[in-house]
């Protein structure tokens, strides 16, 4: 289905776009190679048995992408991500098959996913390297300080892992989806989604720089803030709430992860009489980025 995405410009767009579309249709435009990222669905069960919530950061309005829209935890992958780092879950083999990569690009997006839900939301996906069980609080001084240094690009994952005797947990993760930024951008990623249930014992803090607000949500609740144009979302991130929304436990999410495809995912994009690009996602309805008076204000 073809639909509409917006920014500034015609039809809410950012103003840059029909040329960048025309350009390309002419051939007059070498799309930017992607770079790899990875992003993480955090989910919380409902004490009381309601529908998990999911972890979302609005991302700075001067962020150079996707300012001011609301997204997961996530960003590129770090070439120190390819560090031999401790392990625990599937092998890295399994995740090559999966993933479609090379084993040690296979690992720098997982590594990537878990080091990024610890940088942006203080959530760490690690267990001791020596044993069962996961890491608990997070919340310390000695932990801020681990996480800073690995924000300002002072030391790798690994060898945060390494000092504290912990291994990765990828056994926690669940991939889901692959999508790939439209050829046009002047930014590109290529991201793997993947599912994790928060782990207990943890607490997500508001600890992003690149973001001004955080919020949990049921997949329900984001999707209509959406719809009702009071939060401004990547076509990608909108669609992975609307996968959530026939799940009533965490769990449930997880397993069905399985199932799903991991076919990159890219829109193809026309111009049309007006000046609007219209975009089109192959199996995928949901578009843009809705924009709305009430969202100045959130």
């Amino acid at each position: 289905m073809t639909v509409v995405s917006g920014g500034a410009g015609a039809a809410g767009q950012p103003p840059g776009w029909p040329e960048r579309v025309r350009a390309l249709a002419r051939g007059e435009l070498t799309p930017a190679v992607p770079r790899r990222a990875a992003t993480v669905l955090l989910l919380r069960d409902d004490a009381s048995g309601g529908r998990p919530a999911v972890h979302l950061l609005r991302r700075r309005t001067s962020m150079a992408f996707a300012g001011g829209m609301y997204a997961f935890p996530g960003g590129g992958v770090d070439p120190r991500d390819e560090r031999p780092v401790r392990w625990a879950g599937p092998e890295l083999a399994q995740w090559s098959a999966l993933l479609g990569l090379e084993p040690a690009a296979a690992q720098a997006v997982v590594c990537a996913a878990v080091r990024e839900t610890f940088e942006e939301s203080g959530v760490l996906l690690a267990g001791p390297a020596d044993g069962p069980g996961l890491v608990g609080d997070t919340t310390g001084a000695d932990w801020e300080a681990d996480r800073t240094a690995l924000v300002r690009h002072e030391v790798a994952f690994a060898e945060v892992l390494e000092r504290r005797g912990l291994a990765l947990r990828s056994d926690l993760l669940r991939p889901c989806a692959r999508w790939v930024t439209p050829e046009f951008e002047e930014r590109r990623y290529d991201t793997w989604f993947f599912l994790a249930a928060l782990p207990a014992g943890q607490r997500t803090r508001d600890v992003s720089g690149e973001a001004d607000r955080t919020v949990w949500l049921t997949a329900a609740e984001a999707v209509a803030a959406f719809d009702r144009g009071e939060l401004t979302m990547l076509p990608p991130t909108v669609t992975m709430l609307r996968d959530l929304l026939p799940y009533g436990r965490a769990a449930e999410a997880l397993a069905a992860a399985g199932e799903r495809d991991l076919g990159p995912v890219m829109a193809t994009a026309t111009v049309d009489a007006a000046g609007t690009v219209l975009l089109s996602w192959p199996g995928h309805v949901q578009g843009g980025i809705r924009r709305h008076p009430k969202a100045a204000g959130r």
